[in-house]
């Protein structure tokens, strides 16, 4: 529960500390002097978002810190540890905000970001503000009552999930079969292409390996014609080159005793001669193998030309560009013929995935059915307690296609006057009638859902008389099992609290300023008093109050003394 909130430097508010206690918390206080200011504050550190225009003092920074107690059992001990912060029995949360509009966070005197602050606040508190009353007319917080009241949290998280995957595979679904349209559109084409690579057949370094060949065979005669010149030169002419080295070499070796350089000359003669005699064998050789054949040639000039054509159409230069063109071409044409298979699997996936949401969203909805007329009978009975004996409301449950809600939309409709026509709230309730729908709603709903403080801002605008009398004994109810803290102006409400708080402007140093203090005995006596008949209430308006705070009391309460509240 919220055990105490302390602000200081916010809007009128200089420095303040509210302590709370167990079940219901009653704020009062004349218009204007601050009640809903409170509830601002409180906002900031659940995570709302910051202003700097509401400092009092632009020189220091504004500080909103609350302190909840007793929240081991809330699942925030398990939040804390997913954030590596600490956690205890004891929450404090703190928010500062500075005249140049940055502000801070801090859980445990952890620093924390908005989102956690967001995800935390929503296991503490619920605020139910006076503009709260539109998410009543949402069809997922509609969702969200009867779901809570139908307490099937389980079947929900397991409905959830295999709906996760349901949507998930409809989704690759849709993508495969739009890949498939686009790829069976290029498929004939793409094909055709990858078929004209293959038939080519082409090897590494083909098309360069033809291009030398081709250049070979065009000058064949001019090679042959050289090389067997220059071998007649080396090894047949008159005075061939090879043999007349051989001569030297003889005459040179004869000189090796008699000059000592010569013989280290004679070595390098006899490498050059053998060296000749080999460049005469390979070119004897080479010349042997080059012929002019004219059909090697056409066949070696189409496939150059098939080639050339081929890198052309492509827009490439190499046979290695070519081939790897043709292994894209297999992937795509392979990815096309083989999503066929993949789309059969993912059918079967999918109905598999549909039949089970299928299977777990009609046990949903037969809880939603089961609990719909009994939830509308109570909110009538409850409805007529605060007001509004003739109103009705109805469940309408939809059949819808399979979403993450299951396979039907929830709406409530309204009869405000038993009119027979139900109709959409937002279009036939007013603010008013909103307010204690809400109420009722929410007395409802709260041992369904773990929430352990409820605050509300004001929910009792325009009401009265019995109407006022029964929502406090609402609130009071409401109270057995949660923390309840609301602002209120009805003395019928305040005079049900367990703790009465007065928000009242005080004057420190020419300033004006909000404070509250906790009313007890004679003071919360005349403060109902006064909520009933002016500043000065009569003797018979005291009594009258004094009995209306005795009227409040539950079963169980301890005896109040005569003459204390």
């Amino acid at each position: 529960m919220l055990s105490k909130l302390s602000v200081r430097n916010y809007a009128i508010i200089d420095a303040l500390e509210a302590v709370f206690t167990d079940h219901l918390n009653i704020i009062t206080g004349e218009t204007g002097a601050g009640k809903s200011i409170l509830v601002g504050a409180l906002g900031l550190v659940l995570g709302a978002r910051a202003d700097s225009s509401v400092l009092r003092d632009s020189d220091k920074k504004a500080v909103v810190e609350a302190l909840f107690t007793g929240v081991n059992g809330l699942n925030v001990k398990a939040l804390l540890e997913r954030w590596d912060m600490d956690a205890s029995d004891e929450l404090i949360i703190r928010r500062e905000l500075s005249a140049n509009g940055k502000s801070r966070a801090f859980i445990n005197d952890t620093p924390a970001n908005l989102a956690q602050l967001h995800e935390l606040s929503a296991l503490l508190v619920d605020m139910h503000l006076q503009f709260d009353t539109l998410d009543l007319g949402r069809n997922e917080f509609q969702r969200f009552i009867l779901d809570a009241l139908c307490d099937h949290e389980p079947l929900l998280a397991e409905y959830r999930s295999v709906h996760a995957e349901y949507a998930r595979l409809q989704q690759a679904l849709t993508s495969l079969k739009s890949t498939m349209e686009a790829g069976s559109r290029e498929l004939d084409y793409h094909r055709f292409l990858l078929d004209e690579l293959e038939e080519a057949g082409w090897k590494d370094n083909e098309i360069e390996d033809l291009e030398v060949e081709l250049k070979t065979l065009t000058h064949a005669e001019q090679i042959k014609a050289t090389l067997s010149r220059i071998c007649h030169e080396l090894e047949e002419s008159d005075q061939p080159v090879v043999q007349q080295l051989k001569t030297m070499l003889n005459q040179l070796s004869a000189l090796g005793n008699v000059h000592a350089g010569l013989p280290g000359l004679a070595e390098r003669m006899q490498s050059a001669y053998l060296e000749l005699q080999d460049i005469s064998a390979e070119l004897s050789d080479i010349s042997e193998r080059v012929n002019m054949d004219a059909a090697r040639m056409e066949e070696v000039t189409r496939r150059i030309d098939v080639g050339a054509r081929l890198m052309k159409k492509h827009s490439v230069r190499t046979t290695g560009e070519l081939l790897q063109i043709r292994d894209d071409l297999r992937l795509r044409v392979g990815r096309v013929v083989n999503a066929e298979a993949e789309l059969s699997a993912l059918q079967k996936a999918l109905e598999s995935a549909s039949g089970k949401a299928t299977v777990l969203a009609r046990r949903i909805r037969d809880a939603r059915t089961a609990q719909a007329g009994p939830f509308a009978d109570k909110v009538a009975l409850l409805l007529a307690r605060v007001g509004m004996p003739n109103a009705r409301l109805k469940v309408e449950l939809t059949e819808a296609p399979l979403y993450e809600g299951g396979s039907e939309r929830v709406q409530f409709l309204f009869d405000a006057n038993r009119s027979g026509r139900f109709e959409s709230l937002q279009r036939v309730a007013s603010g008013g009638e909103l307010s204690r729908l809400m109420l009722v709603i929410k007395s409802l709903v709260a041992r369904s859902v773990s929430m352990p403080t409820l605050i509300f801002d004001e929910i009792d605008s325009g009401i009265s008389g019995e109407a006022a009398r029964q929502v406090g004994i609402l609130m009071k109810e409401l109270s057995a099992g949660h923390q309840v803290i609301s602002i209120t102006h009805q003395p019928q409400i305040a005079a049900r609290a367990d703790t009465h708080h007065y928000v009242y402007k005080d004057e420190v140093g020419g300033a004006i300023v909000t404070n509250i203090r906790p009313l007890s005995g004679d003071e919360r006596i005349r403060a109902i008093a006064g909520m009933l008949g002016g500043a000065n209430p009569s003797a018979l308006v005291l009594e009258n109050a004094r009995e209306m705070i005795e009227e409040g009391r539950m079963p169980g309460d301890p005896p109040r003394k005569k003459g204390k509240g």
